[in-house]
């Protein structure tokens, strides 16, 4: 499909569909934007959370992070937040900035995980060290609740997991 081709609503979501039915990890995450937004379907947050899952089995890192939302906020599928964290994980690994930035504010706050400063400033580093923005501040609050010594231990945890 071409930059330029104009296509309606319908023939858009027809041919996202096709692509997805053939394994296509970027076509199968739009689709689940596309149903939980209800662009071109009626919207159905049981849809958007099956197109999410099959890319995200997939390893793509967008529709992995998309389904630990869909699973934080029990939207299409029931509230089930240890399932939310082990997505948001996995996507986080993959170097996805978003997810990165929230497990940092969850080790931050301590309430899904025990709060831990270090990894909570290891993935702030790494969100920003991916371009996510407006983080320097959270790192900068934190650093004066830390130690040199931890602060330094967080850098280090950051470099060495970047190489991985």
């Amino acid at each position: 499909m071409s930059q330029s081709e104009k296509l309606s609503p319908k023939q858009y979501v027809q041919k996202c569909k096709s692509a997805a039915d053939r394994g296509n990890v970027i076509a199968q995450n739009t689709l689940g934007y596309l149903y939980l937004n209800g662009q071109g379907v009626s919207q159905n947050y049981e849809q958007a959370v099956n197109w999410f899952r099959k890319a995200a089995q997939q390893e793509y890192r967008d529709a992995q992070y998309n389904l630990s939302v869909m699973y934080k906020l029990g939207q299409g599928i029931e509230q089930d937040h240890s399932e939310g964290l082990k997505w948001l994980e996995k996507a986080a690994a993959y170097g996805h900035a978003a997810a990165q930035n929230s497990l940092g504010d969850l080790y931050y706050q301590g309430e899904e995980l025990d709060k831990d400063y270090i990894l909570a400033y290891m993935w702030w580093q790494l969100a920003e060290k991916n371009d996510f923005e407006n983080i320097a501040h959270k790192k900068v609050e934190l650093a004066h609740k830390m130690t040199l010594a931890d602060i330094k231990k967080a850098e280090q945890f950051a470099s060495q997991y970047g190489k991985h």
